[in-house]
């Protein structure tokens, strides 16, 4: 479920991310469990706002529309998951030059 770049290696967050992703995938009470499975991470990272925690995660374009379509009830999830934290999905762009 995550996507790095040659030699990185995820740090915990990521993996702990990656690990609640594949639980909701496979719950049997998951409406979710066949979009989420085209879903996978490329980094995450907390933030601290307004003295709460943030869960930023970041997946490649890619799979961004798959996101979209079912980011209401994922983020639902995955707030359960880890203890009320806020859960916001960023999209990873890749700006190519024009040469």
């Amino acid at each position: 479920k995550i996507l790095k770049e040659k030699g990185a290696t995820p740090t915990d967050l990521e993996e702990e991310v990656a690990k609640a992703l594949f639980d909701i995938e496979v719950s049997p009470s998951s409406d979710i469990k066949a979009d989420i499975r085209d879903i996978y991470i490329s980094s995450a990272q907390e933030l601290e706002v307004k003295n709460r925690l943030a869960l930023v995660v970041h997946v490649p374009f890619r799979v961004w529309k798959t996101v979209r379509k079912i980011q209401g009830r994922l983020i639902r999830e995955l707030e359960k998951k880890f203890n009320k934290k806020h859960v916001i999905f960023v999209a990873n762009r890749t700006i190519l030059d024009k040469n």
